[in-house]
């Protein structure tokens, strides 16, 4: 499963890409709003740091409106991909956009019958919302599977894109459900790497080595 970085913050970013470990990154006009830049102008800067699908998504709500947003955003750079919500004119923006060969990320899907109709209209991802399912008491992860199994049946090309993954247990239930991506906070990517009995394991190895080998 590729990880993607869910933020705008450039400096969260130069940390993930340090890593090798960042395969691309999601943006939203709320994570854009917080760095305090134009967004053509955030959005080139993160397209700079990490070589990968940066999702810049448009404000626009009419499909008109959309497409030419879209346009423009795909002018930044052959990396960027167009985001639309999953309302009705954002499915008409994600089909003729993708017939001019930019590719689409709709996001905000909360259904496993949206996201059929976003790999209909030729998205390149879907965004299924794990966390935002789990807060009004459905299971987020189950939306996951859904879609994944669908895709696999009828050979759909749209890549399931896991996003609003709140933890390190988000994030391993949405490789097992076989999500071609996961999206995290850098928080979150941050929380991976941790395990008392790694801290632990390090401590004993240098402990004994220091034991071992430091002069008398």
């Amino acid at each position: 499963m590729k990880l993607f970085l869910d933020t705008a913050n450039l400096d969260e970013l130069r940390a993930g890409a340090k890593w090798g470990i960042v395969d691309g990154v999601t943006t939203n006009p709320s994570l854009i709003a917080k760095e305090g830049k134009p967004i053509k102008e955030q959005i080139a800067a993160i397209c700079d740091i990490v070589d990968g699908p940066i999702s810049a998504e448009v404000v626009a709500v009419e499909a008109k409106a959309m497409i030419a947003e879209g346009r423009e955003l795909a002018k930044i750079h052959k990396n960027i991909i167009v985001k639309v919500p999953l309302i009705r004119d954002g499915i008409e923006a994600c089909s003729a956009l993708s017939k001019e060969g930019i590719r689409v990320n709709v996001t905000l899907c909360f259904s496993p019958a949206q996201a059929l109709l976003a790999a209909k209209a030729g998205a390149y991802f879907i965004s299924p919302f794990v966390g935002r399912l789990d807060d009004i008491g459905a299971t987020g992860m189950d939306l996951v599977r859904q879609i994944v199994a669908i895709y696999e049946n009828y050979d759909f090309e749209t890549q399931v894109l896991a996003a609003s993954l709140r933890g390190p247990l988000h994030v391993v239930e949405a490789s097992l459900a076989g999500a071609h991506i996961g999206t995290l906070p850098f928080k979150v990517l941050d929380s991976l790497f941790n395990h008392p009995l790694t801290d632990k394991g390090l401590d004993q190895f240098l402990k004994d080595y220091n034991k071992a080998f430091s002069k008398k």
